[in-house]
């Protein structure tokens, strides 16, 4: 019997490194196609782009998910507006959408974006001179589109019926301002009112065991700050936290629906938004640890009621998670917005502009001295200020023009 235990233990420890391999393998393959310069930096709009979509699609068809995009397709849809002043233009973008149905009442969404900067044609390259270079985007984001590829197999596969439905979504259009999950979430496929929860996937591929993962939207429920931190110690994850549930990502158009969201980014680092973000920086052991993570949180949130969701107050990063600005206004703009001025899509509370009296809908028309045409036009104007400066708003609410006072 001995003899029979001892074998038996050791073939479970070979199945659990064959998977353990076979996971790194998926996410290599997953990643070096994403990140190939074949895709040419899988710009919004550009071939490249709709190449990636259509790998993701493969996937999700392959799989098994439902198609749950528009018209009975796995694709959704939307206009999106790239490029700066004088070179805008507008193109057709396309969000990924599959529905693994459990017959549940409740749905978990998970989420990751699949575009990345093409050829540095859309404002935000960090490189000088980077026009025509190829922006790979293995981190950004190969690296959660892959994740949300893996996730969507394993719960599709694992013989496991949860107590959830389950939501799969690669956006596009997030390197140009959240367009993609932000048309989602105006123009959902299901009803928004059955999310329990949207977990979010941005740059996963650069895990540290040093500097650890953050995981943003903390606040948004008392459901994480009650799980995961056991979680994260079973699970050997170092991790900091972000209360906010606005930020530079995807995750912030679910959480301005009022619904908990969670966000997973594992930093910052020399390669963002640069042409050497390439797969083979890429930490895979690493992004299996976060995935696990999102597993194990998956597990507690299947076991529990309905979670509460919380407005995040008062965050002074908010929105500008990965900015360098001195000051912030605490809003989130409307990046689709085009008729002159930037529109507030969300206001933060307890921050400069919700202070001042700003309101969502709102327009800002002119920052001090300084017009605000457009998101851009904002972008610079807001790096002009310093902490502790008073200064005049013009905001456009419905048809009256009027003076608020921001002070930084």
């Amino acid at each position: 019997m001995k003899r029979i235990a001892y074998y038996a233990a050791v073939l479970g420890i070979v199945c659990t490194h064959l998977v353990h391999a076979q996971s790194v393998d998926n996410l290599k393959k997953h990643i070096s196609y994403l990140a190939s310069d074949k895709l040419e930096g899988r710009g919004t709009g550009t071939e490249g782009g709709k190449t990636a979509a259509a790998y993701l699609e493969k996937q999700f068809k392959k799989i098994g998910l439902k198609p749950y995009g528009d018209k009975g397709s796995y694709l959704q849809e939307f206009p999106a507006k790239k490029g700066l002043p004088p070179n805008v233009s507008y193109v057709q973008a396309t969000n990924v959408v599959g529905f693994l149905d459990n017959g549940s009442d409740k749905t978990i969404v998970i989420g990751a974006h699949y575009d990345h900067l093409g050829k540095g044609d859309q404002g935000s390259s960090l490189e000088a001179n980077s026009a025509g270079l190829i922006h790979n985007g293995a981190d950004d984001n190969a690296s959660g589109t892959a994740g949300l590829i893996e996730l969507a197999k394993f719960y599709a596969k694992n013989k496991i019926k949860e107590k959830h439905n389950f939501l799969f979504i690669g956006f596009s259009g997030e390197e140009l301002g959240l367009i993609g999950s932000k048309y989602y979430a105006d123009n959902a496929t299901i009803d928004l009112k059955s999310v329990n929860c949207m977990i979010n996937m941005d740059m996963i591929g650069r895990y540290r065991d040093d500097k650890g993962l953050t995981i943003g939207g903390w606040g948004t429920s008392s459901f994480w700050g009650k799980n995961m931190p056991q979680l994260a110690l079973n699970q050997g994850v170092k991790y900091n936290v972000d209360s906010a549930g606005v930020g530079p990502s995807d995750h912030t158009s679910f959480y301005l629906k009022n619904l908990p969201v969670l966000f997973f980014f594992t930093g910052a680092h020399q390669e963002y938004h640069k042409p050497s973000d390439d797969a083979n920086l890429i930490n895979y052991e690493g992004e299996l640890k976060v995935l696990e993570l999102a597993k194990g949180i998956i597990e507690k949130i299947d076991e529990s009621p309905k979670l509460d969701f919380i407005q995040v107050a008062n965050n002074p990063h908010a929105g500008n998670a990965r900015s360098s600005f001195k000051v912030t206004m605490g809003i989130i703009p409307d990046y689709a917005f085009d008729k002159g001025g930037v529109k507030v899509d969300g206001v933060t509370k307890g921050r400069p502009a919700e202070k001042a009296g700003l309101q969502t809908g709102d327009v800002i028309l002119k920052l001090g001295d300084n017009t605000t045409n457009d998101v851009q036009e904002y972008m610079k104007a807001l790096g002009k200020f310093e902490k502790g400066q008073t200064i005049d708003a013009e905001i456009k609410r419905g048809a009256e023009k009027i003076i608020l006072k921001i002070t930084f």
